[in-house]
């Protein structure tokens, strides 16, 4: 395997029998004539339940990571994970857990949002994927503000949904939608400004990226991928609490240089992170839309 993690004790709803016997189906998928010697909880997870198997084929010892889940929300989950990293792989066969080295790991994802791009230039994603425990419908737009737009409104209704009205959210998204989003993302793709959809992870936060203990590469994993503008996958670094924090973005940007307009860089990856505190930041920041701020720009030419 080669690598290590603490396993997770909180409530988890997927039957520990999952990773306790088992299931005929995953034997199935190894390769003929494994010899299964022990399966033990294994790795940290909130929603799902994982486990190592311990095997061995024609005499030699083999280790396999299983991660279990049930019902038509672990179908989902599982399906979407598993049509994420099969991309990544396809695209950046070694990036696919100690933290990813600073340098080496910015400049592999990097070439990972170069080699997966959209095949037919569109935002989004053909499979559900989840986010935690929150399915997310992609679908597809022409335009990474429409996706962005589309995508964000559904998920802070499915917010609303899940922790009750609150005030403050609800005052804050008409003029985040309707304002801040258009301000920023609009311009990527105007004004002779083009953007490329790539094949980004979708939930970089330290949890999901580690060292290959063998390789002494880095690797991702636990994907919720999407063809997006490839500065979102940087989103949930600027949180505090991410130990894969600012420092890896500064070098990120030496492999993959910022999108103009290069003075909103900051204010985009606010608005990747998508919390409250920023949301308001955004909203007090930019209280004109987009065609204020084109037109400020058109006078100073």
């Amino acid at each position: 395997m080669g690598n290590e993690h603490t396993e997770y004790s909180g409530d988890i709803d997927v039957p520990v029998n999952a990773i306790q016997i088992i299931n005929p189906q995953v034997v199935s998928k190894l390769p003929d004539g494994i010899i299964i010697k022990n399966i033990a909880a294994h790795g940290a997870s909130f929603w799902t339940r994982t486990a190592r198997l311990d095997a061995e084929l024609d005499g030699e010892k083999k280790q396999y990571f299983l991660k279990t889940s049930f019902r038509d929300r672990g179908r989902g989950m599982m399906s979407g994970e598993f049509a994420s990293m099969s991309l990544i792989y396809a695209a950046k066969p070694d990036l696919i857990p100690k933290l990813p080295d600073l340098h080496t790991f910015p400049a592999m994802l990097a070439e990972l949002h170069r080699a997966g791009t959209s095949l037919d230039g569109r935002f989004g994603f053909a499979y559900t994927t989840y986010h935690g425990n929150t399915l997310i419908k992609h679908g597809w737009s022409n335009t990474w503000e429409g996706y962005f737009t589309r995508t964000t409104r559904e998920l802070l209704r499915l917010e609303q949904e899940a922790q009750g009205l609150h005030q403050q959210l609800i005052e804050l998204t008409g003029p985040f939608l309707e304002k801040v989003v258009p301000r920023l993302l609009r311009p990527l793709e105007t004004g002779g400004r083009t953007i490329k959809p790539c094949l980004i992870h979708g939930d970089l936060w330290f949890g999901n990226a580690s060292m290959d203990r063998d390789s002494e590469l880095p690797i991702i994993f636990d994907a919720a991928s999407f063809y997006a503008h490839n500065e979102y996958d940087l989103g949930v670094w600027r949180a505090t609490w991410n130990k894969i924090g600012k420092p890896y973005i500064t070098e990120y940007h030496r492999s993959f240089p910022v999108s103009p307009p290069e003075e909103d860089h900051d204010d985009r990856n606010a608005l990747y992170a998508t919390l409250i505190v920023e949301m308001k930041k955004l909203v007090d920041k930019f209280p004109g839309d987009y065609e204020a701020w084109e037109d400020a720009r058109n006078s100073k030419a």
